[in-house]
Formats: C-alpha cells, structure tokens, sequence
C-alpha cells in the first residue's frame, strides 16, 4: 500500500496545523488512515472521549469512499485533519461518483431495527458524533467536511 503524508503549520499567529493523508481508496488502507488520524490526535491531545468519536467518524467515512465511491474502478482518497486550538476538522475528498451523504434522509432510530430501512445509519452516527458536517462536489471531487470541538 502506498501513503503520502503531507503536513504543514498553517497559519502560526493562529497556530492552526494541518495534515494530509492519500490513500488507496480501499479498505485495505482503513489501518493506514487510523495510524495517522490517531498520530494527529494525539499530537493534539485530544480528549480521549473525542479521540473515540473522531475515529468512529473516520472510520465510517473513508469505509463508505472506500466501498462506493469509485464502483469496480480504482481511486484515491485525501484525508486532511486541521485543528485550530480548539476544533478538529476532518476533510475526506475523492474524484467518485458525486454523493452527498448529508442529502441522505436520517433513520428513524425509534424503529427496531428489523423494521428499520437498511442504510444511513453510519451518516447518522457521523451527524451526531461532531459539531459541523458539509459537503461540496468541486474540481471532479467530492468534498466531505466534519468538525468537532474538543477544548
């Protein structure tokens, strides 16, 4: 497996530092994507109860890129982590077919989940998990963003 890690301080009156990962779009390389979201973490010192939800949220993300974005074809995807000294941004870009996950209508968690439809359960989760989440389609790209508060 290939992995390019890129890092760079931002803005350093700000002190605003970001990373960025490119993988394989593959479920193969979810255990790269982990080792560097939990690096970035904790050189952050994250909470651990955020460095839980922040790798649960990762983790459904690039598993979803990495089964459906690009169908039987190959592609990469960028994960850029940024914190700004008080909030963890997540950025997963791919070059798939255009989704966005935040049009996908939330589960009704109130049904069993035999009577439940099958589906939308992780973007539920990834909802609840952080503070913020958009999506852009830009350049031939899909552009997911989500951000939690940890100070």
């Amino acid at each position: 497996m290939i992995a390019r890690i890129t890092g760079k301080e931002v803005n350093a009156a700000v002190s605003i530092t970001e990373k960025s990962l490119t993988v394989k779009a593959s479920n193969d390389s979810l255990s790269a994507v982990t080792e560097f979201l939990d690096g970035f973490l904790e050189s952050i010192d994250c909470p651990m109860a955020d460095f839980v939800k922040l790798e649960l949220v990762t983790e459904e993300i690039f598993v979803n890129i990495a089964n459906y974005a690009y169908g039987e074809e190959e592609g990469d995807a960028e994960i850029t982590a940024g914190f700004d000294g008080s909030t963890v941004s997540l950025t997963f870009a791919d070059s798939g077919s255009p989704y966005n996950p935040l049009e996908k209508t939330d589960p009704d968690v109130t049904l069993s989940a035999e009577d439940r439809q099958i589906g939308g359960l992780g973007i539920f989760l990834v909802k609840k998990s952080t503070d913020d989440a958009s999506y852009e389609y830009k350049d031939g790209k899909n552009i997911f963003t989500v951000s939690k508060k940890i100070i």
